[in-house]
């Protein structure tokens, strides 16, 4: 995916983000739940996790499934993209061999009362024929080349609910 500077006029509802596909390794499963200080041994210890949860491998933790979340949207916005609300829901555990796709679809397009410009997405996680996790979010984006949502403070940054 390639680093993009959009702004709220280049968006439209409808529009589909383009795919990003990560392949996991258990390296990618332990290494995340170690960023995120998350030692439960299902997220590093194989044996645990078959014997003790009953899953094929170790595991992507909630906070790592976030953060894989998060790098897809402001991959997609660019530096100036502002996540103002995320929420997820997952159905099903991810396992070094499988081969993450995100994709994603804008659903809205406008403008607060304070002139920030935000972009409501549905993006999910597929993989194979799963689909793991699904995710609402909320983006502020620049409504024009001299907006940008990170500078907006207090009273200015105030993110609605996700839809």
């Amino acid at each position: 995916m390639q680093t993009n500077e959009l702004t709220l006029a280049q968006v439209s509802v409808g529009a589909e983000l383009p795919e990003l596909r990560i392949d996991v390794t258990p390296s990618t499963v332990v290494l995340g739940a170690l960023a995120t200080r998350d030692w439960r041994p299902m997220h590093h210890d194989k044996d645990f996790a078959q014997e003790r949860n009953g899953t094929r491998h170790i595991f992507i933790n909630t906070p790592h499934n976030a953060a894989y979340f998060e790098r897809y949207i402001t991959d997609w916005t660019g530096p100036k993209g502002r996540l103002g609300k995320i929420q997820f829901r997952m159905s099903d555990s991810v396992f070094p061999g499988d081969t993450m796709v995100f994709c994603g679809k804008v659903d809205g397009v406008g403008t607060d009362d304070r002139g920030c410009g935000w972009v409501d997405l549905s993006v999910e996680l597929k993989v194979g024929e799963k689909t793991p996790t699904r995710c609402k979010a909320r983006v502020a984006l620049p409504v024009d080349a001299d907006d940008n949502p990170w500078k907006r403070k207090g009273d200015d940054w105030q993110p609605a609910p996700v839809a």
